[in-house]
């Protein structure tokens, strides 16, 4: 199905690098990366903007260095999905208008006009892609402490106006979302506003848990997440990298059983973004060249 696009959570990630075993050793250079991983996979999330928004010019880059019809999907900053937020992250002139901060910020705490300039800055970022035709969707990755209530369904449907002709993407990562009095309703608000829905694929059994909801809800897209089910480490704090949490290879068996839902996505959507999270050495690539495969068959 040539609708299904199959790639992985970063083209650059640290451990990635570092283990040799996906970029020829001939690749050394960030710009040489990117057109190499564009040869191998059609899709990748950037990961990045979570951490920091760029300039405009970073997206005309990635765009350049990249085939016509590659996609990217843009992970939202971190700010704007209610995650504590380090000063450091922000731009300099907006850390010196914010005053001393002593702490990690929350969205709250960020007066409007420079919320307002920060979401003005992100589209910035972004534009480049979206003119283009090369950004598929803006990632919103809430966390685990984002739970379901009336409020939490109104910072959603801000962020959505604030990014007017963008397609959002939405993960949720705490039970309330899908309980039995709610999945109705929250699929239904996604319909609604035409935002893709995210499926993800995790250890279940945590309360940051969210067992993997198979269900399309803009004609557009759909979004597939995989990130391992390494329960060992799943929940555990003070891990000295992400690449510890998501230390885990599908297994040939693991990925024929998760190609039949993606498929069943396929057939109601445009398009369906498949990313293999599971960034630990080159496992998530090696998944998503297996995943390729047999989604084509």
């Amino acid at each position: 199905m040539k609708n299904i696009l199959v790639g992985t959570s970063s083209w650059a990630d640290r451990a990635l690098v570092e283990s040799g075993l996906f970029y020829p050793p001939s690749v050394k250079r960030g710009d040489a990366r990117l057109r190499y991983y564009a040869t191998q996979f059609p899709v990748v999330e950037v990961d990045s903007l979570y951490y920091g928004i760029p300039t405009a010019r970073n997206a005309i880059l990635w765009a350049e260095r990249t085939p016509q019809a590659f996609v990217f999907d843009a992970k939202a900053f971190r700010l704007f999905t209610q995650h504590p937020t380090s000063p450091q992250a922000l731009p300099e002139d907006i850390r010196v208008a914010l005053g001393p901060v002593a702490k990690s910020l929350y969205y709250e705490d960020v007066p409007p006009e420079l919320l307002t300039e920060l979401w003005q800055r992100f589209r910035a970022a972004l534009e480049p892609l979206r003119l283009l035709g090369k950004l598929g969707a803006v990632l919103f990755q809430f966390p685990p402490w984002f739970m379901y209530r009336p409020s939490n369904l109104e910072h959603i449907l801000q962020c959505a106006k604030l990014l007017p002709g963008y397609q959002l993407a939405v993960e949720f990562r705490h039970q309330s979302w899908f309980t039995e009095k709610h999945r109705e309703h929250v699929l239904l608000f996604e319909r609604e506003h035409r935002l893709a829905h995210v499926a993800a694929d995790e250890p279940q059994g945590f309360a940051g848990s969210v067992p993997p909801v198979w269900e399309a809800t803009c004609q557009e897209l759909a979004v597939v997440r995989l990130h391992g089910r390494h329960r060992e480490t799943w929940d555990k704090k003070g891990l000295a990298s992400s690449g510890e949490r998501f230390q885990y290879l599908y297994s040939e068996p693991e990925l024929v059983e998760l190609a039949e839902p993606v498929r069943r996505l396929a057939a109601k959507v445009s398009q369906v973004h498949v990313f293999f999270n599971n960034n630990y050495s080159n496992y998530a690539q090696r998944n998503a060249a297996d995943f390729r495969r047999l989604t084509q068959l």
